[in-house]
């Protein structure tokens, strides 16, 4: 919902209080989210505290809640933009068939910029297998999403006659992401000795007829 005055359409978050107090704020949430995917990518989620978050950005921990109300908040903020910055990489809320697969191939590419954000999600995907974790239904619904994207991305392909024969698409979709998963654990331990996106690009040749890159 936007507020619209003459010509102009601004949204609401911004008609209140200055541009320049506006502006700062932003920038602070961002230092943020920044310090807590360094701290819980190598501490993971339990052990890894606000007080730390809090200080590599010089705040203390109320400083830190005025701007995330609580450690949940923060990670789920932290969640969030990981899951913004991959469905805008790989487009996949409108890209289908061959075009969203080669989105994870790119999508590996460029996971191997951002080591930190690889290292976050490892660890708290293996801690949220717990139920009480605060992240485990986030895991579940993301894993279903994902699943369900790329199961239809092959189906697309099998309408088409891209798919192997005798493969189903929700077999193929289950494998890419347990591929992928793997091949991060293995990357974050020995960088050089893995390449992400050319093995993804190597499983979509084998899987389907079409000629993906690395």
């Amino acid at each position: 919902m936007t507020q619209t005055t003459g010509d102009t359409t601004v949204p609401p978050s911004r008609r209140s209080g200055p541009r320049g107090a506006y502006a700062k704020t932003e920038a602070r949430r961002a230092e943020i989210l920044k310090a807590a995917f360094e701290v819980f990518a190598v501490s993971g989620y339990r052990s890894g505290s606000l007080k730390d978050v809090a200080e590599k950005v010089g705040l203390s921990q109320a400083g830190l809640l005025h701007h995330f109300a609580s450690k949940e908040a923060l990670l789920e903020s932290v969640l969030t933009l990981r899951d913004e910055e991959s469905v805008a990489l790989t487009n996949s809320l409108s890209a289908r068939g061959a075009e969203l697969l080669g989105g994870m191939v790119d999508l590996a590419r460029y996971n191997t910029t951002v080591p930190g954000l690889v290292a976050l999600y490892c660890v708290l995907s293996a801690e949220a297998t717990a139920e009480e974790h605060p992240a485990h239904q986030y895991f579940k619904n993301r894993y279903n999403w994902t699943r369900a994207t790329l199961t239809r991305a092959f189906s697309d392909m099998d309408d088409l006659g891209q798919l192997r024969a005798g493969l189903p698409p929700g077999a193929a979709a289950r494998q890419l992401i347990a591929l992928m998963d793997g091949l991060q654990v293995q990357w974050l331990l020995d960088n050089d000795s893995v390449d992400m996106p050319a093995e993804i690009a190597a499983f979509l040749r084998v899987v389907t007829t079409e000629d993906f890159r690395g």
